[in-house]
């Protein structure tokens, strides 16, 4: 095995067991691509179709703890979902992604700290997240989520935890809810970029091997992680992703 195929193996298992836990498994994959030699268009569109089985097999595995939030079905968050991924999935293809990358830190870091208000501040007797969203409010939050997914997708389990707890979720049932719809909005996605002739299957079969296996060691994680254990991981997660994006720009 060459050096580079190790590395991305590692960043796929890294990458599939950080996304079922909090999200941000895109800026792992992302530079390890990037490394191996693919441009960044390639590189985003390849990561994307790497994770996206490992997406899968998580929402799968943890599919018992998938819940409504805010008074919207998962029928419709899935609907918004796909409708979302697609259309974000085009504007990959016909804009640029500079001005999307230079958002990502600010979403991230302001995903992250909308989380950890919710998760330690704001809180009911019983202790339990106050509903903040209304269901208006709440498919305008995925939809534009979706939409962002499918044009960069990092993030994205980040943004989807900061709003399906502020819409009331448990951070454990958050977790795999926000799971389920990023494999949701990424299936849009992948229909949309398999019908390329460049993608570098040999790196996306690597990556996706490996995430298939992080993303179930995250799930067992996610499981049986100490809920307040796990409120300050996922911080802790999207604070190093978010100073690490503000560094590298």
């Amino acid at each position: 095995m060459r050096l580079t195929d190790g590395l991305l193996a590692a960043a796929g298992f890294a990458a599939g067991a950080q996304n079922a836990l909090a999200g941000g498994g895109s800026f792992v994959t992302f530079p390890a691509l990037l490394y191996a030699g693919l441009d960044p268009r390639a590189a985003n569109i390849a990561s994307t179709i790497a994770l996206f089985p490992g997406q899968m097999t998580t929402s799968f595995t943890g599919r018992s703890m998938v819940r409504d939030a805010a008074g919207l079905s998962v029928k419709v968050l899935v609907a918004i979902s796909l409708v979302g991924g697609g259309v974000g999935a085009v504007l990959l293809l016909a804009t640029p992604v500079s001005v999307f990358t230079h958002l990502v830190p600010y979403l991230v870091l302001f995903a992250t700290l909308v989380f950890a208000w919710g998760s330690f501040m704001r809180k009911t007797p019983t202790g339990a997240p106050i509903v903040a969203m209304s269901p208006r409010k709440a498919m305008l939050a995925q939809a534009l989520i979706a939409v962002y997914g499918g044009y960069f997708g990092g993030g994205i389990g980040i943004l989807m935890l900061a709003a399906l707890t502020a819409a009331g979720l448990a951070v454990r049932h958050a977790g795999a809810t926000k799971n389920f719809l990023a494999g949701v909005i990424n299936v849009a996605a992948v229909v949309i970029f398999m019908w390329r002739t460049d993608i570098a299957w040999r790196e996306v079969v690597i990556v996706a091997i490996a995430a298939i296996i992080g993303g179930q060691l995250g799930v067992f994680l996610l499981r049986r992680i100490n809920e307040t254990m796990l409120r300050v991981g996922i911080t802790a997660i999207g604070l190093a992703v978010a100073v690490a994006l503000f560094k590298a720009g």
